[in-house]
């Protein structure tokens, strides 16, 4: 396997959800036979969101801006992003939260994480929270042996059912 593959060559697959998400993103780092260093290409058209407001417990988020413009809602603030800008989103809670919203263009960027897991990730704008073991983030979906979402406010005790 050639450890190269052109962005132009990249198969794009194109998912959405309701009036709010939409996107196309193909795999770059499995493609090219990464394990620990996960990379996609990521294309929103204008005005979409491709992923809810989220963090990870134990993975890190860099994003590369290819092309347009758009905002970055980091914690609970916007910055305005573009086209050569590089963003990194740390592993936390509510304050690394992080979601790319495309502006009147469509906006391309490399989304390139560490491949951590398990790894727990929190939805501020829903209350809910993902549990990941057996297969990272963006990893083979079938080998997770744990993959949950689960909504925050239900505290059970340690024993309940036990």
């Amino acid at each position: 396997m050639t450890p190269i593959l052109n962005l132009d060559d990249v198969p794009l697959a194109a998912r959405a959800h309701g009036e709010t998400f939409a996107c196309e993103s193909g795999q770059i780092g499995a493609a090219l036979g990464a394990e620990r260093l996960g990379c996609r290409l990521v294309v929103v058209p204008p005005g979409k969101r491709g992923w809810p407001l989220h963090s990870h417990f134990n993975n890190e988020e860099m994003f590369v801006v290819l092309s347009g413009s758009g905002t970055l809602r980091l914690g609970e603030g916007t910055q305005p992003v573009r086209g050569g800008d590089v963003i990194v989103c740390k592993a936390g809670g509510a304050e690394t939260a992080h979601q790319l919203i495309a502006g009147e263009e469509a906006l391309r960027y490399l989304a390139i994480s560490t491949m951590n897991e398990p790894d727990i990730c929190l939805y501020p704008d829903s209350g809910k929270v993902w549990l990941s073991a057996g297969a990272p983030p963006g990893g083979d979906k079938a080998r997770r042996a744990l993959d949950h979402m689960i909504r925050l406010g239900e505290d059970l005790d340690y024993w309940e059912g036990e």
